[in-house]
């Protein structure tokens, strides 16, 4: 009798159900964790009974870091590589931005603020040219036209090189699978490394000044560009292509006329949130060397003045706003929206309009005498503020009735939260939060992603700075959460509301392009010194990402799909968690990313006012000359940051068949 007859026979046991089950990868690679764990477990705990990372586990870096940094202190103005290589970058750097100052000032205040005015008129109409128009004319009125210049002259060479290195980046990602998983990890740690754990180095090289900011500034702000130019080329739609295809194209020419024409939503996306985060690197920047906006913001807060700080802010807000509208309105001219403004600026001699009505209110202005903003007809608001601020801590710190003050929410959240979730993660051994990190990122993805996530933790481990990391991996979780909860609500709401997004739009913008640092200062006044303030500053910073890519994802939805759902009577609930949400995935999981990035980034910024942990090992190590500090921090951080990535992005299933 053959075998197939045995199993097939009435009185037989039937294995159908266990092989199905055996058959299901998750529950098998389940099985295989639960064999793993019963074996390795208990040899862990008899060689280490401790739960924190054993010291022989343990590789002390001080001291080749520190021959590092004195290498390059002793060589920078000698050796090949400083003399003709990173010196003639950080020449070419200055001279940039340099150059594009003195424009401006050539200018002046007339001549610049006529020559943005129409450019925005042409590109995006009267409304965002009254916007522009407006903007400039409040930076001179707060007394701060010159230091907006500055900060103007350094954003627009720092953006155009962040969108020209993260462009290439995010075009070899596209287009290629292979290189899109190499780019993975090298964008993860540009955009998590935080910015103060790369201003020491940075500062090692190239000094204080101008070159060492833009260069920290094109690190933090690339990435966003590289990751959604990818994302735009990788979900071009797949019938465009074939039949673009099947018409003969070349990859050239499928690349210009179908995927980047497709992607054309991401591309201005990706140019969006370069600009919002090049702008808020204004502050940091200033910390090594770069004059303008953020130098008086940072100067203003050493001395806690709100006001002084808001001042100085407000520009940065419009110029964001302003480069915003503009080059969103660029793109769609450029997808073959007519140009607006009047018939002089329109067509072909459209731009010469445009320079020569600006060059000659440069020269009416310098004819005045008066090309920078005269200091007459300044208004200062320091003062208000600043009593705006005093009512605020008087009246809403404390003894609000019923729901208490803002210093019992933030003792609510610490007591509640943070506490327990970092008592919690320090608490667990070692190996028991390596296994468990391993079992999450495999059970979405494949044994690579498992591998590179308990590499990433065990990494910190070697370091020696476990205890740290898992304080500051509470505070990111807790505020990721509420930030994922607030951004995706509101993301959807905004999806199915025109209205909703208009009114958001604005708000967003502020709340991304004001510098992280302003928001310390009334965060600490109305919640205290301590981890709730820095978690609070990171949720305000992240949202505005959360909710922009999850608006965008679920706008992108194709509306075949969900007017199929609608002819079969499905409700506006069910089109959204059955057809919008899933169709959506790929933006959504960008949002989680985004999410952990901006939350990683301010978390450590809040290690100023009382958030300890990693983040105060960075400001430390970057206030002292400690690069081993410092650095061995921020690779902390990023292997945390690496770690969220692999534990909360899936892996395609095209790449999951060999795991």
């Amino acid at each position: 009798m053959s075998a197939a007859t045995v199993t097939t026979r009435p009185d037989a046991p039937s294995a159908g159900p266990l092989r199905a089950l055996l058959r299901h990868r998750g529950l098998a690679k389940l099985v295989l964790l639960a064999v793993a764990a019963v074996v390795l477990v208990p040899l862990l705990h008899a060689k280490w009974s401790g739960g924190v990372w054993p010291e022989a586990l343990t590789v002390d870096v001080s001291k080749p870091l520190g021959s590092a940094s004195d290498w390059i202190i002793d060589n920078r103005d000698s050796h090949p590589l400083f003399v003709y290589f990173l010196g003639h970058l950080s020449n070419a750097v200055v001279l940039s931005v340099r150059g594009v100052y003195l424009v401006l000032l050539a200018l002046g205040w007339m001549g610049v603020t006529a020559g943005v005015t129409l450019v925005a008129w042409r590109v995006a109409g009267w409304r965002i040219a009254a916007t522009a128009l407006l903007s400039f004319l409040v930076s001179g009125v707060l007394g701060m036209w010159v230091p907006t210049m500055q900060t103007l002259a350094l954003m627009i060479v720092a953006v155009i090189a962040s969108v020209a290195v993260g462009a290439l980046l995010g075009l070899a990602g596209g287009l290629s699978d292979r290189m899109f998983r190499l780019l993975r990890p090298v964008l993860d740690t540009m955009q998590v490394l935080p910015a103060f754990a790369y201003l020491l180095p940075v500062v090692l090289i190239f000094g204080i000044g101008v070159p060492a900011a833009l260069l920290a500034t094109v690190v933090y702000a690339a990435p966003p560009m590289a990751r959604l130019t990818a994302l735009g080329l990788r979900g071009a739609d797949a019938g465009v292509l074939e039949a673009v295809t099947s018409l003969g194209a070349t990859g050239r020419q499928r690349l210009l006329t179908a995927r980047l024409p497709l992607a054309r939503k991401e591309l201005l996306l990706g140019l969006n949130q370069t600009i919002m985060m090049a702008l808020s690197m204004a502050v940091i920047a200033s910390m090594i060397g770069a004059a303008g906006l953020g130098d008086r913001v940072y100067q203003a807060l050493a001395s806690v003045d709100v006001g002084a700080a808001l001042a100085a802010a407000v520009p940065i807000v419009l110029l964001a706003i302003v480069m915003d509208r503009t080059t969103a309105a660029a793109g769609e001219k450029a997808g073959g929206a007519r140009a607006a403004g009047p018939a002089l600026l329109r067509g072909r001699r459209g731009w010469a309009g445009v320079a020569i009505v600006t060059a000659v209110a440069a020269v009416a202005g310098r004819l005045a005498g008066s090309t920078v903003w005269p200091t007459g007809a300044t208004v200062a608001i320091a003062r208000p503020v600043n009593h705006a601020k005093e009512w605020m801590v008087d009246h809403l710190y404390s003894g609000v009735p019923v729901v208490g003050g803002t210093a019992d929410w933030a003792a609510h959240f610490t007591n509640w939260v943070l506490n327990p979730l970092r008592d919690g993660l320090t608490a667990l051994p070692w190996y028991a939060t390596l296994l468990i990190i391993g079992a999450l990122a495999w059970l979405i993805g494949t044994w690579r992603t498992a591998l590179t996530a308990v590499l990433a933790m065990a990494a910190i481990g070697v370091l020696g700075v476990w205890k740290p990391s898992m304080n500051t991996l509470s505070q990111v979780l807790a505020a990721l959460v509420v930030t994922l909860v607030i951004g995706v609500g509101t993301g959807i709401l905004a999806a199915g509301s025109k209205r909703l997004e208009a009114i958001l739009r604005p708000v967003l913008d502020v709340m991304q392009t004001m510098p992280q640092f302003v928001y310390l200062i009334p965060v600490v006044a109305l919640f205290a010194v301590g981890r709730a303030p820095a978690a609070a500053a990171a949720v305000v910073y992240a949202l505005p990402a959360v909710i922009r890519i999850t608006t965008q994802g679920l706008r992108q939805v194709d509306p075949a799909a969900m007017e199929s759902a609608t002819s079969l009577g499905a409700t506006r609930w069910q089109i959204l968690r059955q057809v919008q949400l899933p169709l959506a995935r790929p933006a959504l999981l960008l949002a989680v990313n985004q999410g952990v990035v901006l939350v990683l980034a301010v978390v450590i910024i809040g290690g100023l006012v009382g958030g300890g942990a990693l983040g105060y090992d960075v400001v430390t190590g970057l206030a002292t000359g400690d690069l081993a500090l410092g650095l061995v921090a921020g690779v902390a951080i990023v292997c945390l940051g690496l770690m969220l990535d692999r534990v909360t992005q899936p892996t395609e299933r095209r790449a999951a068949k060999g795991a």
